[in-house]
């Protein structure tokens, strides 16, 4: 499988992650500067080429890239990482739901700072109670992500080439909540 390639825009935005048959048609249209390649080669009947790893548009492109991320079933369980905040433990999506850390009937508000990717036991298990009542510990203490988990999210991409990194850091751990202090 050949690698994908960073799209970046004039002003050097970060824009999305395209296939590298896309990325060689817009280098032959002259449309885009290479400014990285990968080692691998794809091979014409006249010339070998190398393929393309992070490329920039030389006409800047207006983009309506959103700065908020959706607040989402999918969304909670990317910022969790599919892992429970609770037991600790990483299950498949269909043993996943989202739980208030503070219940509803207790004041908790649906939104990105009380919702949390659990487990089903641990949600049969934790009820209509508080973590602390049945000595529960969150993982992470639930927060809205930042625009570059937006920007992960918009990528496509799980595990980020090395090419890439000087156009798309300082992203840190895009995605992760803040830490207890």
């Amino acid at each position: 499988m050949y690698p994908k390639a960073l799209l970046l825009n004039a002003s050097y935005e970060p824009l999305r992650a395209i296939g590298w048959q896309r990325a060689l048609i817009l280098v032959f249209q002259g449309k885009v500067d290479v400014l990285d390649e990968y080692e691998q080669l794809i091979h014409s009947p006249r010339r070998n080429y190398r393929l393309p790893s992070v490329i920039r548009l030389q006409a800047f492109v207006r983009t309506q890239f959103r700065h908020e991320v959706r607040f989402s079933r999918e969304n909670i369980f990317a910022r969790d990482r599919f892992v429970c905040q609770y037991d600790g433990h990483r299950h498949p999506r269909e043993q996943l739901t989202l739980d208030h850390v503070i219940p509803r009937h207790k004041g908790g508000r649906t939104d990105w700072d009380n919702i949390v990717t659990c487990c089903i036991p641990c949600n049969r298990r934790k009820g209509s109670k508080l973590p602390s009542q049945i000595g529960f510990r969150l993982l992470r203490r639930p927060a809205r992500p930042s625009w570059q988990f937006s920007l992960r999210q918009l990528l496509g991409v799980r595990d980020v080439p090395p090419s890439w990194r000087a156009y798309l850091y300082p992203l840190g751990d895009a995605g992760a909540a803040p830490e207890d202090e």
